[in-house]
């Protein structure tokens, strides 16, 4: 059964952490400068500035910041400072009955579309897919629209996508409905034949992912496909695929590649979605119920808190 977190109100204290990678130091204090726009306080977890190659501090300390915020009952959401790498690292070592006893508002994406799965699929709590402090908010020029999507979580509202935002394109006419899950198509395939694999079935399949050429996509999306993970999905939605261009002469066009397997999948598709690593960057929350049409190339999520 899922579970909503409550939404939060001005004054309440959210933690800021890293799960993955060392985030930008200048573009955080502008994301925790946000946050004190919104009316929020916040706390840092120990690891967020830790350096251990490419990971924010050693797997050990990236779990406990994980384990200590949702322990905190003075802690009312947990924010991402950034992606990355390294979630995936960390999954097996999580303790989810902390989790699901303590639930609350979770937010990032890219590598942590890892722990969207795991958590969402171990504890039933509904998580949020969107822009992360130094990843997105931090950065200068940052989009209003990006910043406009934590209005979600001061109060619940079903999202309507608005088609004017962006160009959206039908790849496999229908309509479906089920539970929005996804995130990055990097992660989501190498959640594979783990404990952790992405379950797909009878719900709407989001997908977005960066620096990936043609060739790395097909082989992902062709992981999934032959896994039955995009056929068991009602429905498949494309979110941004940032630079995700051939570095050869010789090479398919990433429109050939995803066309090649949502046709094989046969499930309704739309792509041009502002999710993912663009600008702006829409928020959604995964685990609740969605439903999308390709003739009207219109997408509705139910809202993510109570």
């Amino acid at each position: 059964m899922a579970i909503k977190p409550e939404r939060l109100k001005k004054g309440d204290t959210v933690a800021v952490i890293a799960p993955a990678s060392p985030p930008n130091k200048e573009n955080l204090k502008r994301g925790l400068a946000f946050l004190t726009e919104l009316g929020l306080n916040y706390k840092l977890g120990k690891s967020l500035y830790e350096e251990y190659g490419y990971l924010a501090g050693e797997d050990d300390a990236r779990v406990e910041d994980l384990h200590e915020m949702f322990l905190d009952d003075g802690i009312k959401a947990i924010i991402c400072a950034g992606g990355g790498y390294g979630t995936a690292r960390i999954a097996a070592s999580i303790d989810y009955d902390v989790i699901k006893k303590n639930p609350k508002v979770f937010w990032g994406y890219s590598d942590i579309t890892f722990l969207h799965t795991a958590i969402r699929q171990q504890t039933g709590l509904i998580t949020f897919h969107g822009p992360m402090l130094a990843s997105d908010i931090g950065k200068e020029g940052a989009h209003p629209l990006s910043k406009e999507t934590f209005r979600q979580l001061f109060q619940p509202t079903d999202l309507k996508y608005d088609p004017d935002l962006s160009h959206i394109e039908e790849l496999v006419g229908g309509s479906a409905e089920g539970p929005l899950v996804g995130g990055n198509l990097s992660l989501l395939s190498s959640s594979m034949g783990t404990p952790f694999e992405i379950d797909t079935k009878g719900k709407i399949l989001l997908i977005e992912d960066i620096n990936e050429e043609p060739r790395a996509v097909d082989r992902m999306l062709n992981q999934l496909y032959m896994a039955g993970k995009l056929q068991e999905a009602s429905g498949i939605l494309m979110g941004d695929f940032n630079n995700c261009v051939p570095e050869r002469d010789l090479s398919l066009s990433l429109e050939e590649v995803i066309g090649h397997y949502v046709k094989l999948a046969g499930r309704p598709a739309l792509k041009g979605f502002k999710m993912g690593h663009c600008s702006p960057h829409i928020g959604v929350p995964f685990g609740v119920a969605a439903k999308m049409d390709t003739k009207t190339k219109n997408l509705y999520v139910e809202s993510g808190i109570k």
